[in-house]
C-alpha cells in the first residue's frame, strides 16, 4: 500500500511538472525526473511507464517525448496518494464531515472497526490522534465522544495553522531557484489561472488547487509535526467548505485571486510581503470555515447548539 502510494503521488506529481509543457517537448532524463520529484529511479521508470501506456508520454529514437497535455481526469485522486495510515484517517474524518454527525453524539471503536474492516487497534490509533486535536474525547466501554467543528475549535485551529505556514514559508524561500518546490509552484500557479479562466465551469476545482499550494509550502520545512497537522487542516477545510454552496464561486475566485498574491511574495522572498499576504489569506480561509459550520448549524434546527 505504501509503495502504491509514492507511486501514484509521483505520477501526480509528474502529471502536473508536463502540464506546462507543448505537445512533442522532449522530457527529461530519467534521473533529472528522480531528482526533481524527490523519488527513486525504479519508481520514475515506473511511472514513464505507465505514462507511455496512457498514451500521454511517447518513445522515439530512444528519447521520450510529451504526446498530449495531461489532464485532471489523468490524476490519481488526492486520497490514494497518501500513506495507508494517512489515508484512513482522511477516509474517517470525511465519513464525519460528510454525515449527520454533531456535538455530543458517541462513537464506539469495535463498531467503527466491522464498519470499516480495520482493526480496534487502527482504530483507536485514529481518535487518539483526534482526540490530541480535541475533536474527540475518551469515554468508557471503547467510546468516544465527538466534540464538534465548533466556531472555537475553527479559531484555535488557525492560531496555529498561521503559526506553522509562516514558519514554513521561510524553509521554502531558504531553497535554491534550481529546487524542484520553485518548479511545482509553478506548475500551481498555471492550474490556478486556469481555474479563474473557466471560472463558472471550474471553481469546483479551488479545494485541490489549495491544498496542492498549501501542502508544498508545509512540506519544504521537512518537519513531521508541522505536516502531521496540515493532513488535518486540509481534510477540515474540503468538507466543511461543501457545507455551504452559497457564493461558491465568488470564494472561489477570492482565494485564487490572493493565493497569486501569495506566490508572488514567495517569488520575492520578501519576509514582509510574504508575512502580509499568507495572513491575509489565512485570515480569509478562517472566515469562509466559520460562515460553513454556521451555515451547518442554522440548517439543522434539532441541532443548532453545534456551535459554543
Amino acid at each position: 500500500m505504501k509503495g502504491n502510494a509514492v507511486f501514484k503521488s509521483g505520477y501526480n506529481r509528474c502529471l502536473r511538472r508536463l502540464a506546462h509543457l507543448p505537445p512533442g517537448a522532449r522530457l527529461p532524463s530519467e534521473n533529472e525526473l528522480a531528482l526533481a520529484l524527490d523519488i527513486s529511479r525504479t519508481t520514475i521508470r515506473a511511472v514513464l511507464a505507465a505514462l507511455e501506456e496512457r498514451g500521454i508520454v511517447g518513445r522515439a529514437g530512444g528519447q521520450r517525448h510529451l504526446v498530449r497535455v495531461p489532464t485532471e481526469p489523468d490524476h490519481f485522486p488526492d486520497v490514494q496518494t497518501l500513506s495507508a495510515g494517512a489515508a484512513f484517517e482522511r477516509r474517517f474524518l470525511e465519513w464525519i464531515l460528510q454525515g449527520d454527525f454533531r456535538a455530543g453524539q458517541l462513537l464506539n471503536a469495535a463498531e467503527l472497526a466491522r464498519q470499516f474492516g480495520t482493526s480496534t487497534t487502527t482504530i483507536r490509533e485514529c481518535l487518539a490522534r483526534f482526540q490530541h486535536f480535541g475533536l474527540l474525547e475518551r469515554r468508557p466501554n471503547s467510546s468516544w465522544l465527538f466534540n464538534g467543528i465548533t466556531v472555537e475549535f475553527v479559531r484555535e485551529i488557525y492560531d496555529v495553522r498561521e503559526m506553522f505556514e509562516l514558519r514554513a514559508t521561510r524553509s521554502f524561500i531558504e531553497r535554491p531557484d534550481t529546487a524542484p518546490e520553485w518548479r511545482e509552484l509553478a506548475v500551481i500557479e498555471q492550474e490556478h489561472r486556469a481555474i479563474l479562466a473557466h471560472l463558472d465551469r471550474d471553481f469546483a476545482l479551488f479545494p485541490q488547487a489549495d491544498e496542492r499550494l498549501h501542502r508544498i509550502i508545509h512540506e519544504a520545512t521537512g518537519n513531521r509535526f508541522i505536516i502531521d497537522f496540515y493532513n488535518v487542516v486540509a481534510t477540515l477545510f474540503h468538507y466543511t467548505y461543501r457545507w455551504n454552496r452559497e457564493d461558491a464561486r465568488q470564494r472561489s475566485a477570492t482565494a485564487l485571486t490572493e493565493h497569486l498574491d501569495y506566490i508572488d511574495a514567495l517569488r520575492s522572498r520578501d519576509p514582509r510581503a510574504i508575512d502580509a499576504r499568507c495572513r491575509k489569506h489565512l485570515r480569509t480561509a478562517c472566515a469562509t470555515l466559520i460562515g460553513s459550520i454556521e451555515t451547518r448549524a442554522n440548517t439543522a434546527a434539532p441541532h443548532a447548539a453545534i456551535l459554543t
